[in-house]
């Protein structure tokens, strides 16, 4: 059983319909609004509806963090962003300039010691 991801409410209804799926994730801004219908729906197809509206990410190395800045941004979500290297590491101009980039994609880049969750992990 597979989880699947909804970036439209379209989406997710299909998906409630989708064989072999056991969770649909809401990937769309307004998804929490929805959660709680598309949830019901789920409920009685045995599929598991959920939304998130972040989600956390250790990050490897400086260059991880300069590599998943640069690709495309696929979800909606606010990406926080676990630096498992020291920050004090980069120089100051360098960390402003990658603070600012996830800023403006409404991610936050924060130190790794503060992590809990890890979601998914950047490499490179």
């Amino acid at each position: 059983m597979a989880t699947a991801r909804a970036g439209t409410r379209g989406e997710a209804l299909k998906l409630l319909e989708t064989e072999g799926v056991a969770v649909v994730e809401l990937d769309y801004e307004s998804g929490w609004q929805d959660a709680v219908e598309l949830g019901r729906l789920g409920q009685k197809v045995g599929i598991r509806v959920e939304y998130r509206g972040h989600e956390n990410i250790a990050v490897c190395s400086p260059a991880a963090l300069v590599a998943g800045l640069l690709r495309p941004k696929t979800t909606f979500r606010q990406r926080n962003l676990y630096c498992q290297f020291d920050l004090d590491h980069l120089p100051a101009d360098e960390l402003e300039s990658l603070e600012a980039k996830a800023a403006k994609l409404g991610d936050y880049i924060l130190a790794g010691h503060l992590m809990r969750e890890v979601d998914a992990q950047w490499t490179e």
